[in-house]
């Protein structure tokens, strides 16, 4: 028998024998109950199939004691019956007609674009507060309210400011915000025709999303003289509704996409920081000044069944919140002018408690529609539990995990990511492109679920069959959730946002 010796405390000796090396762990303590749910769920998820075995084999048993006889008898009966044999086969093509017709176009993701700033327009920690110093417009007490912001908020030293605001003095007018608008838009434009060799003339659909900047002719308007679209092109202009007014556009786009057959819907999402600038002291309007940076989003969608190949993501639900009823929740998120007469967006100390209650009523429309029957189940019993026996349990939250294999997180800041987190269990992977993105990027209002996407994409973590989940908050407030699901391995798209940083990332963020 052989023996190992160890020294321990005091000189004392431990012998581990050949027989209890090979005993067994305690499976008890060493089995994670994370894989005892995976199996709960796997076996409630293919429950219908389980119980179809049985019933299969009795069939296949009665089928195969049929015997010449019996065929023969079954052809007899329905020769005699001919009329009604006729009768329900064309009740049947009728209605498989009528149900293929009527059913929900299918709206694919065909491909997308970030727009990238050029390096020049980069605004690192130190010259953010030189220049807000060299304003003048701060006092001390808001400069150092800024500096703290800043180091706080998880932004890195790469984001991007409009070219007006590096100016001294800042020049916010009417044409540098065009120009700003015009760089983004067309940017993000550009890059998309080029991928994806579209005509912009095929285009049947546009709907542009800026929350702040609604300048006449619109930025919809902006777009079509550009690219010189057809007279006919649905086109809207998406104003006030913040940064959940992406997926807003996106479900507006795919509404129209069912009404108008074999077209194509461009959807481009951006915010426009040029005249929206707080030159003021207030600090509830300061916050947007440390976290808002530039950027913007085009998105070509199809209702074409050819276009199905070569798309990278298929459309699966998008469910909108909207507490605006509330008159906390509407005031949370405003834009006015402070007691100075300078105008800017002030948020609210409850806009965490706000976000949450919207993030409650969104998840649960959305729950059922995505969730597997095990977590529904398990949310149910739950429920019943607690009303009937007046049980002090804690709400079941649903394992959101085993419903997407991605999340995409509005990077509206820090706070907001690490509630969600938190709130739906997730891990630091689940929310690493969330905060990569808000670190090289900022919040790009609307725009950011996208470079979120274009990082997973950049990290070649998007599997065919995967889920993607991308939820935002917005001004009103609202709460909106949009669900694809990718149709192949999904590779990068040229000039990607990521494509010459992704191996940088992810960095560590150090609070």
């Amino acid at each position: 028998m052989e023996a190992a010796n160890e020294p321990v405390n005091g000189g004392s000796v431990q012998i581990r024998t050949e027989n209890e090396r090979r005993k067994l762990p305690n499976f008890l303590q060493s089995v994670n109950m994370k894989y005892v749910k995976l199996g709960y769920h796997y076996l409630i998820t293919h429950l219908f199939k389980l119980c179809l075995v049985p019933l299969m084999a009795v069939l296949v048993t009665e089928i195969s004691r049929l015997t010449t006889d019996d065929l023969y008898q079954i052809w007899l009966h329905l020769q005699y019956n001919l009329v009604a044999f006729i009768f329900l086969s064309a009740l049947a093509i009728f209605g498989s007609t009528v149900y293929i017709m009527s059913r929900p176009r299918s709206v694919y993701l065909v491909d997308y674009s970030c727009y990238l700033p050029p390096e020049s327009l980069q605004v690192k920690y130190q010259k953010f507060m030189d220049h807000s110093k060299l304003i003048e417009d701060f006092n001390e007490s808001s400069l150092e309210f800024q500096r703290k912001i800043l180091e706080r908020s998880g932004l890195g030293e790469e984001t991007y400011l409009p070219e007006a605001l590096h100016c001294i003095p800042p020049r916010p007018t009417m044409m540098a915000a065009r120009e700003e608008a015009e760089q983004v838009m067309f940017g993000a434009l550009d890059k998309l025709f080029e991928n994806t060799e579209i005509n912009p003339r095929d285009i049947g659909v546009l709907v542009v999303n800026c929350s702040l900047f609604n300048p006449t002719p619109s930025l919809s308007a902006m777009i079509v003289n550009k690219y010189k679209l057809r007279g006919n092109v649905k086109s809207f202009n998406l104003g006030g509704m913040g940064c959940s007014a992406g997926v807003i556009a996106i479900d507006l786009a795919k509404d129209m996409l069912q009404v108008h057959r074999n077209t194509y819907a461009v959807v481009v999402s951006t915010e426009n920081i040029t005249q929206n600038w707080y030159f003021g002291n207030k600090k509830a309007m300061l916050i947007p000044n440390c976290l808002f940076r530039v950027g913007g989003s085009a998105i070509l969608l199809s209702n074409k069944g050819k276009d199905r190949r070569r798309s990278k993501y298929k459309l699966v639900h998008t469910v909108r919140t909207h507490k605006g009823a509330v008159e906390k929740a509407f005031n949370c998120v405003y834009q006015e002018q402070d007691d100075n007469g300078k105008t800017g967006v002030s948020l609210s100390k409850d806009l965490m408690a706000i976000a949450g209650e919207a993030l409650k009523a969104n998840i649960t429309t959305l729950g059922p529609l995505v969730l597997p029957i095990s977590e529904q189940i398990l949310f149910f019993m739950t429920l019943v539990t607690k009303k009937l026996f007046n049980a002090k349990l804690k709400p079941y939250i649903p394992d959101f995990k085993l419903a997407f294999d991605h999340f995409c997180i509005h990077a509206g800041g820090r706070a907001v990511i690490d509630e969600l987190e938190k709130n739906l269990q997730l891990s630091q992977t689940h929310v690493e492109a969330s905060r990569m993105t808000l670190h090289r990027f900022g919040n790009t209002s609307s725009s950011s679920i996208w470079y979120e996407l274009a990082y997973i994409e950049a990290k070649g973590r998007m599997k065919k069959g995967n889920r993607v989940w991308q939820i935002a908050f917005g001004s009103g407030f609202k709460c909106n959730s949009a669900v694809w699901v990718a149709l192949h391995n999904v590779k990068p798209s040229v000039s990607s946002p990521w494509e010459h940083c992704i191996d940088r990332y992810p960095v560590k963020l150090d609070f």
